[in-house]
């Protein structure tokens, strides 16, 4: 049976046997507000996850600091023992305070722990991929700061506790940097319409066969744009969030995407986008509305 997320299409990670429908799930919603704390409604964030596999999602993006620590349980609590088909991808680098504060942290000591974290929340032996999130919300790290976290990672693999290393919030740079230390299965940064700083990421990563998973689908928007999309949505009858996920699909077939939510209303609406079809003329108004200002 066909189910409404392959639509998508699939994708292969790199040197691994992991395949996933482009269409993913991420699950930092299903924290309280702010992603901290608990869900407002405990019984739909888990109705949420199991709508998500039924709908054909194999790919689930999470982080034991989301919540912190909530959105790993609500996924081991709703989905262990997991189905075979099931991608779990976790990230680590950071960790979150008394007040929902955002910390960076790149020791080797701190990371190993957050690997071990994960593990055990998630009730896995090991994680399929784990993201090295580099970047805070000053902006990126060092270059100088990535090689030694980048070396723990590789232990980690070497140990079995990880598959696959994958790398977030970075510069172009910091990927080769990492690339030197041990193979790279995928990059998640932010990325939407209006924010293409990596477009030339995008298409080299896409030579290489290296998946780019963008968060903030419609993050940072102007009102006139916000304007414009929502006129090529109303023209297709579905909605700016839907539109906004068709054209990251259409714009490179490395791009997976792991739009999240709270509500199954809006899984659903999520989920529709893999089948949406942008013709010549919606894709050329999409791509102008970097530049309105």
């Amino acid at each position: 049976m066909t189910l409404p997320a392959s639509a998508a299409g699939r994708f292969t990670f790199p040197g691994t046997e992991i395949s996933v429908n482009r269409m993913g799930y991420g699950a930092m919603q299903l924290a309280g507000p702010h992603v901290f704390g608990e869900p407002k409604d405990p019984n739909e964030a888990r109705a949420v996850l199991r709508e998500a596999l039924d709908l054909g999602i194999d790919h689930i993006d999470t982080s034991d600091f989301y919540g912190p620590y909530v959105t790993n349980r609500l996924i081991a609590e709703t989905l262990h023992p997991y189905p075979e088909n099931l991608t779990l991808v976790t990230k680590v680098g950071g960790w979150r305070d008394d007040q929902g504060g955002w910390n960076m942290d790149h020791s080797p000591a701190f990371l190993r722990k957050s690997v071990e974290d994960n593990l055990e929340r998630l009730k896995l032996d090991q994680i399929a991929i784990v993201n090295l999130r580099m970047g805070s919300a000053t902006g990126f790290s060092e270059d100088s700061a990535l090689a030694e976290p980048m070396r723990e990672m590789r232990r980690m693999q070497e140990e079995g506790l990880i598959a696959h290393i994958g790398l977030s919030t970075v510069t172009e740079s910091q990927i080769r940097i990492a690339r030197d230390i041990a193979p790279v299965v995928c990059v998640q940064n932010l990325y939407n319409l209006v924010h293409r700083d990596d477009d030339a990421m995008i298409d080299s990563l896409a030579e290489q066969g290296i998946a780019y998973v963008p968060y903030f689908p419609l993050g940072g928007f102007s009102p006139l744009q916000s304007d414009e999309l929502a006129n090529v949505a109303n023209e297709l009858g579905t909605s700016p969030q839907s539109v906004a996920l068709a054209w990251l699909l259409a714009r490179s077939p490395n791009i997976l995407v792991i739009p999240g939510t709270a509500s199954r209303t809006h899984l659903r609406e999520n989920i529709a986008a893999a089948s949406l079809k942008l013709d010549a003329d919606h894709l050329r108004r999409l791509n102008g509305i970097a530049s309105i200002s």
